[in-house]
């Protein structure tokens, strides 16, 4: 019995393999960035320097693609998170009205934003919360 587990344990075992590294050859959509456009007005290098650490990966095109980038499933959801962030706002194809501070505060004080399986691998992106209510004035400022 116990050599028939360790069989059966065996085959699941390479067949966990076998479907893993069939999982890395299926196409993902690229990992792009395209250039850079236009970016808004900052009001001061200060909001800047906080959104690109905490908000650069996913909304604009100077993201930064490490090794796990290119490892299935983590591929897809890296690629997935950054295209729908670039969709909701680029900070590096930027025009006017792309994003409101009601909104901007919102999102950031309330902890959705940076996204926290982001700030998993990226705690540099953690802000405390005098940065979250600097970055949060800092963007209003930009937006008007």
């Amino acid at each position: 019995m116990i050599k028939r587990n360790a069989t059966i344990g065996g085959l699941l075992l390479g067949a966990a393999i076998v479907l893993f590294l069939i999982l890395q050859v299926l196409p993902v959509f690229p990992r792009t960035n395209p250039p850079v456009i236009a970016e808004p007005a900052w009001d001061s290098p200060a909001t800047r320097a906080l959104a690109k650490r905490a908000c650069f990966e996913c909304h604009s095109n100077e993201s930064y693609w490490p090794w796990y980038a290119y490892v299935a499933p983590v591929k897809w959801l890296l690629v997935y998170d950054v295209d729908h962030g670039r969709a909701a706002f680029n900070f590096s194809d930027w025009h006017p009205g792309d994003l409101y501070g009601e909104y901007v505060a919102e999102v950031i004080s309330s902890g959705r934003m940076p996204l926290p399986r982001y700030l998993l691998l990226h705690p540099e992106a953690r802000l405390s919360d005098a940065e979250k209510q600097q970055l949060i004035s800092g963007l209003i400022a930009t937006m008007k």
